[in-house]
């Protein structure tokens, strides 16, 4: 997993409450465990204007203009500001998989729904809760300002805005060293791959059918 320290990144609104993950990434997508690939069909229904399916080739189908990922200003952008109840719904790991891929690294909302919120974690995206009415303010400032940008910085757990303001937001030490360390939980796991091997090891002198 890719370490996360500090961004600096373009800001992209999406401005509706309980957003859920069917409409992070449609069903039809599922068939597939791959943890990349899924970017391109980011928010699928709403993003193009007919019905995806996977296999498809999504540089020719038609593009839905209204859509806010579709606006010139905010492509390339790494972080996500949304409203409160974000990803709710099913707990596919998908959900995640697909804002990585497509390249959010940060959402920013009130709330989210639990089972998103310990998946972004897991999967290199730092989900940030800020008080609905800070939310506010930055969509009203992102809508003000072509190419709004945010420097989120993990280690002081502050977000800096274009004229200076400091916002703090909170996070849990154990998931905040992981994402600094770019540690998943196969990643954890190796941290104490000499400590399985010597069991592994002793196990099998103590009891050798096991491993016939």
């Amino acid at each position: 997993m890719e370490k996360f320290t500090v961004l600096n990144g373009l800001v992209a609104p999406m401005d509706r409450a309980n957003v859920d993950t069917d409409a992070i990434i449609p069903k039809q997508f599922l068939k597939s465990i791959k943890r990349s690939g899924f970017g391109p069909n980011l928010f699928d229904e709403w993003r193009y204007l007919d019905h995806g399916e996977p296999g498809m080739d999504n540089t020719h189908r038609p593009l839905n203009p209204d859509f806010v990922l579709n606006q010139s200003r905010y492509q390339g952008a790494s972080i996500l500001l949304a409203r409160k109840n974000f990803g709710c719904g099913s707990s596919r790991e998908h959900a995640p998989w697909a804002l990585e891929d497509y390249g959010f690294r940060v959402i920013i909302a009130p709330s989210f729904a639990d089972i998103f919120f310990n998946n972004c974690f897991k999967n290199g995206i730092l989900p940030i809760k800020l008080d609905e009415k800070i939310v506010d303010g930055l969509f009203q400032d992102n809508a003000a300002s072509d190419g709004y940008q945010l420097k989120v910085d993990l280690e002081s757990q502050t977000i800096t805005t274009p004229n200076g303001t400091s916002i703090r937001f909170d996070v849990d030490e154990f998931r905040k060293d992981c994402l600094l360390n770019g540690l998943d939980d196969i990643g954890l796991t190796l941290k104490h791959v000499d400590d399985i091997k010597a069991y592994e090891t002793k196990r099998k002198q103590q009891a050798p059918w096991l491993f016939a």
